[in-house]
Parts: C-alpha cells; structure tokens; sequence
C-alpha cells in the first residue's frame, strides 16, 4: 500500500499529548510555544483529541518544557496507543464542567430572584452591612469552584497578548463581584443609582457557560472513539507456524516472512500472501464491497479483514505500522490534524471586543476622574465598572450553543445526528459531495437481481434447485439465493453427495438428478457447454451483476444475477443536490463497469472507480485544493479517512462504527434524502446565529455609551442598575427566543 510520506507522521515525528487545551486560542497558544523549540520544523495541533504532531529533530524534553511554559502540560505518545485513556479524561471532564454548573445554578438562582423581586435589604441599611458580606463571601466561593478555570485560561492568553471568550467571561463576572462587593461598604460615597449588587449575575453567567462547555466536551470526547474501533481491528494474537508447530504469539512478535495460519471466523493478523489452502474473506474495510473476495494460492491478505470460511497459511509482507490497517489509522489521525480547528464566531468578535471594552472603560475612569463632579472618583469608579458589567458576555455566550443545540435536537428529529457543533458552520458552505457508492448510494447487501430462464422450465424451479443446492454452502452469496427463496416461499429439496469447489462453486444430487451451480470456470471444469450462453453473461457482467449458472444433467438451464441494489432513495436525493448547484461525484472500490452502471441509475455523471481507503482521501484532499467546500458520504471503515478529510464527513448511520465516530455528522436512517435536508438545516442554523450574535451585540453596544455616563451631561442620567439588568435579560430572551425558531422552520 503506497503512501504519502509528506502527509503522515514518520519515524522521525513526535506525538504529544496535551493536557489543559480548551479553545481555538489554546490551540495557537501550544502551536507557537512548540514552534520556537530549536529543531523543529512544523507543529500540528489537533484539539479533537489534544495532541500535536511535531516535525523536526527537536529534543522531546525541550518540548514537553515549552508546553509547560505556555501554561499547558505534556507527554510523549509513543505507538498506536489505545485512545480509551483520553476519553475517561474528557469523561471526567465533562461531569467536572457539569457539577460547576449545577453549583453555580443552584446558588444563582435564588440569589437573581431575590435581587429582582425586593427579598433582600438594601445596601447601607444596618441589615443591609451584615447581610451582604455574607452574600459577596458566598458568591465568591462559587465563583472561585465554577469558574477558576476561566480566570487562568484568560491569565494565561493575556500572557501570550491574545484575548477570547474567556478574557470577556473573566473581566464581566470578575468585575460584577468586586463592584459589588467594594458598594457594600462604600455605597453611602457613591450615586444613588448606582447602589446595586451584581453577584447574581456573575454567578449565573457562571452557570450558563459551563453548561455549554460541559456540551461541547462530551460530544468532542467521542472523536477518538473512531482510532479505537480501527485498532479493534486488529486481533491482539496470531497463530504463526515455527519448526513444524502452530503457536499463538503476540501480535508484536510476528516478524516479516513468517508462516501463519488463519481459521474460519478469524481476523487476519498482519499483512500477507496465501501459501496453502483458499477461503472466502470479507475486505469491506479495505475496498468497502459487501461481497466477499476469494482467494487462492497467491492472493494476497490484509490485516483487519475477516476469514469467512475455510482455513489457509499465509506468509506475513507488511508487519506493524506498515499494514494496510495501521496506514488507515495514520491516514484518520492525519486527516483529523489537518483539518484548520473553526474559532467559534463568538470567540473572533470578542477577540476584538475585549480590549475595546477594556479601552473604554479605562477611558471612562480617566474620562470621569478629571472632568466629572464630586465625588469624580467614586463617578469614574461606577461609570468604568458599570462599562465592564454591562459588556458581560451572557446572551454572547449564548448566542451560538443555543443555537446549535436547539439545531441538533430539531435534526435528531429527523433523523440527522450532529456529532460535532462545526458541522452545524459549515455544511451550509458545502459544493461537492462525494458519495461512497456501497451501503451509501446501493442497500449494501447483495440480492437476487435477476433470474434468466434458459430452458423449458420455470422461474420458481430454477430458484428452488438453486437455493436447494445452496443450502448446504457456507459461500456469503447463497445467503441471496436463500432469501430470495424465502421470500417467495418456495420449499426446498433435500440435497446429498454435496460438494464445494473453491473459488467455482458447488456440486450435489438433488431427487436423483445432478445439479451444479457456479461460475464459468466450474461448467469448464464439469464439461458442461456455457459458450452458447456467453452474450448473456457478459451483458450481466457489464451491468454490474454477479451471474451463475445453473445446470441441471449437464445442461443449462438457467443463470441467477446477484447485485448490490440502489436505494430506493438515492437517484431522488442526487437530483436534489444537482438542483441545489452541488456537485456529486462516486468514489467506489468497486470495478469501473459497476460502477457507471449504479452511478447511471443513480443520476451520477462524475466517477471514480477502484479507489482505495488512502487514495479516496487523497480525491477529496485534491478537491479541496481546487477550492470546493466538500461533503464525503460514507458507511465503511475504508471510507473513515476520507470522512475525516472532508470539510463535513457524513456516516450512513447503518455502517460500521469507525466510519460513524470518524463523521460529524451521521445520518441514522441510511437515507441519501437527508443529506441535502442537513446542508438546509446548517445553512438556516447560520443565519440564526449571525442573528443571535447581532441581538446579543445590540444590547451590549447599545448599554456601553450609557453605562460610561454619556447621558449625564445632557440629562443628568446615569445607567440604571435594573436597566442594566434588563437589558442582560432581554438580549438572552432575544437569542433564546430566536434559536427556538429554529424547532419548527421549514426546510426547503
């Protein structure tokens, strides 16, 4: 199996595995302490699932140094290591980012009513001194438990000159307690309207956050799921011959050119050519085809693929890191680190609002001080605090997770699973989408296609002799004949003196008569004439059917067809695509003949035929170098690289789990209809974000010239303390209000 050496980590890479990443900021912040390590040449950080790949002949303790230098920590990652490690961390995580929130909520809430509802006494008042310390004591201690990890992300990119949403979520909440806490004692020297305690806001705001972020943390701690089932693949031993006798070893102990055997019903250890014996093996997570491939003396194996039926020798090729299987795995990890992690909208736009605030309410304290009225300190020290409270980030918080969550559930509807929260960004911008053609485009399963009678003898009784004769096979196809027998209820005979020829087909007396049933090779080799026959079978062939001949003493009397049948479904969904100015292309292991035959039906005018795992990456790779925005559509475990390549990897939710956790978006009822309804969805989701985002702005933008005293001048009005409030209310009643539209928006 070729590779592309630039693209996958070689054996001069260090992995690493990074503890205490939370943002796209965290990311950059990692990237360029690792980059100004000497020796190292590239970094690539993958957040999904918090390593970095460094290229170089860097020191590996420098790096691990310089990690923690920039606020993070570190370890090297040797092997293909099991990701479930990873997954209890962000697990554990998660219940943390949880609890933090149920605390914060739980104390937030009475505080919010009590404030707004005239509970508690005012400030200055005797029970005002001895109640409110007690509120600023405790408000303090949640916001130390719920949101200190904000506080040190923010110190941390302050130290690096960069700013986010937890720059915004540290300065509003941080700023809302201590004001709140220096009026306690101090609201006698301050305006009248400024009197007003901030501490529920500040814990609430708290609550809502960490909600989202323990959201976000449990669906990205299911991306490593996709290495695990990969390495599942590969069975832990194998049975290797040494001096004459058959030993179970180890996996790692299996060195190139040795002898090994493989038992019906089990995996394929390594990488190998067949010596003795033939079978039957499933490779559908090689080439993606339902139909199993016979191999002979001299085909070759590949690890991972399953032994279906009879038992054979092979000698090992390719061990380790160079088998098809560990390639696949390279070809996901790299495909995953390449793909640019998307800053959340939020996240670039306080970028910017963070130290314009700041700016302002620097300004604002300098503004008051020297040209405001007695007291001018305790003016600016209210007008410059006040700036930083109202620009508090609750509705921005909001503004996307709601979104997506409101959008996540509406497509869980219908039938879409969103995996990741991007997916919900991007599917929208999609104009390429590349379809898998098996279990994708087709059902997956082969059946009975066509049954071609060539004698004087029915329908039925050639798919009775057929199924009849079959029922003693172990060969994945008679399981089609059976079905369809079934399924037209037809009784079968009783066969004897059954016989199996490898890789031709089978042989038995059926009510005293022979009957034979196989390819081609096997007429030759029973001396039966077919060539009368050779026009129909070779306009099955082309049309992407699997024919065989059914012979009964010696003479043809019938050929049954089987294929893998397009969904019902999928020609409609393509045209809806097309009409929508996407362009479709099918990527498919399969032969070049099949495959133009499904893609005609299917509406599909671009194809690529005989494509493996690694290359089908490499076209969606070279698509997106040519500037299209691409979908791949997938349900195999050969299209797992490719799914995590794309800009939006969608997984048929009835393939196989590796192509599922590999996707960000999974379409449950294996329906190509949903497709063009998720990239609808994503582009509705959007535009309700830019909304809530522009709702959210509103109010903060709107309350920030109020807040700093611009109105005093001319009116003598500073910013009420219950407007502030309202205001903070209202634009989350905005977003949330407007998110929810998104429950019932019709998608066209």
């Amino acid at each position: 199996m070729s590779t592309d050496d630039q693209a996958l980590p070689t054996s001069s890479d260090l992995r690493l595995s990074i503890l205490g990443m939370r943002c796209a900021g965290c990311v950059s912040a990692v990237e360029g302490a690792l980059a100004e390590v000497t020796g190292v040449n590239s970094v690539s950080v993958n957040f999904a699932d918090h390593s970095a790949v460094v290229k170089g002949a860097a020191d590996s303790e420098l790096l691990i140094q310089a990690v923690k230098a920039a606020g993070f920590d570190a370890a090297i990652m040797e092997g293909l290591e099991d990701p479930a490690e990873q997954e209890q961390l962000e697990l554990a995580r998660y219940r943390n980012l949880m609890q933090k929130a149920i605390v914060a909520g739980v104390v937030g809430l009475p505080l919010m009513l009590g404030s707004h509802l005239g509970w508690f006494p005012e400030m200055g008042t005797p029970e005002g001194r001895s109640f409110w310390p007690w509120v600023s004591l405790i408000s303090l201690a949640v916001i130390i438990y719920s949101g200190l990890h904000f506080y040190t992300s923010a110190f941390k990119l302050i130290k690096l000159k960069q700013s986010n949403m937890d720059t915004l979520i540290a300065l509003g909440t941080g700023s809302a307690w201590l004001y709140s806490t220096v009026i306690i004692d101090y609201s006698d020297n301050l305006p009248s309207l400024s009197s007003h305690a901030y501490f529920e806001a500040a814990v609430v705001i708290l609550a809502f956050i960490n909600l989202g972020s323990a959201l976000e943390t449990l669906a990205r701690g299911k991306t490593s799921s996709a290495i695990r089932q990969l390495l599942g693949l590969q069975p832990r031993t194998a049975r290797v011959v040494r001096n004459g006798e058959e030993l179970d070893v180890p996996i790692e102990e299996v060195g190139l050119g040795e002898t090994l055997r493989v038992r019906p019903g089990e995996k394929i250890p390594v990488d190998g050519v067949i010596l003795e014996g033939h079978s039957a093996i499933d490779e559908s997570m090689l080439t993606g085809e339902s139909i199993p491939v016979e191999k002979l003396v001299g085909a070759k194996v590949v690890a991972g693929s399953m032994n279906l039926q009879g038992s054979f020798l092979f000698t090992a090729t390719h061990i380790g890191r160079d088998t098809a299987l560990a390639q696949i795995i390279k070809s996901v990890r790299q495909a995953q680190s390449s793909k640019p992690e998307l800053a959340k909208l939020a996240d670039k736009i306080a970028s910017v609002f963070v130290p314009v605030v700041v700016a302002i309410s620097v300004l604002t304290f300098l503004i008051w001080t020297i040209f405001g009225p007695d007291p001018s300190v305790g003016y600016a020290f209210v007008t410059s605090m006040t700036v930083l409270v109202i620009a508090c980030p609750c509705a921005l918080g909001l503004a996307t997770p709601i979104s997506v969550m409101v959008a996540v559930g509406r497509a869980a509807q219908m039938g879409i699973l969103i995996r990741k929260g991007d997916a919900l960004q991007q599917a929208g911008k999609i104009n390429c989408v590349v379809l898998d053609k098996t279990g994708t485009v087709t059902a997956g399963k082969p059946s009975v296609a066509s049954i071609s009678v060539l004698a004087e003898v029915p329908e039925q009784t050639i798919l009775q002799l057929a199924a009849s004769i079959e029922s003693g096979s172990e060969h994945p196809l008679a399981a089609s004949i059976l079905a369809e027998a079934s399924k037209r209820q037809i009784e079968l005979i009783k066969a004897s003196q059954f016989a199996a020829i490898p890789g031709q087909g089978v042989t038995a007396q059926l009510n005293d008569q022979a009957v034979a049933f196989g390819n081609a090779a096997l007429m030759q080799n029973l001396e039966i004439s077919y060539t009368e026959h050779g026009n129909r079978l070779d306009e099955l062939a082309r049309s992407g059917q699997t024919p065989m001949l059914l012979a009964l003493d010696k003479k043809i009397i019938g050929i049954i067809a089987v294929a893998d049948p397009i969904k019902t479904d999928s020609a409609h969904a393509v045209t809806m695509l097309r009409n929508a100015g996407i362009r479709v292309i099918m990527l498919t292991g399969d032969n070049q003949i099949a495959a133009q035959t499904i893609a005609k039906q299917a509406g599909i005018d671009e194809v690529r035929a005989q494509v493996l795992p690694q290359d089908k990456a490499a076209v969606v790779k070279e698509l997106q170098d040519a500037g299209l925005i691409v979908g791949m559509v997938g349900d195999g475990i050969n299209d797992a690289p490719a799914l995590a390549q794309a800009d939006i990897g969608m997984a048929i939710g009835t393939g196989t789990d590796v192509a599922i956790e590999s996707a960000d978006i999974v379409i449950l009822q294996g329906s190509l209809l949903k497709v063009p309804e998720a990239i609808a969805l994503s582009k509705a989701t959007v535009i309700n974000i830019k909304q809530n985002l522009l709702g959210a702005f509103f109010y903060n933008t709107l309350s920030i010239p109020v807040a700093a005293g611009l109105l005093y001048p001319l009116f003598g009005v500073l910013l009420n303390p219950m407007i502030a409030g309202a205001a903070m209310a209202m634009s989350s009643v905005t977003v949330v209000s407007n998110a929810n539209r998104l429950r019932w928006i019709k998608l066209e």
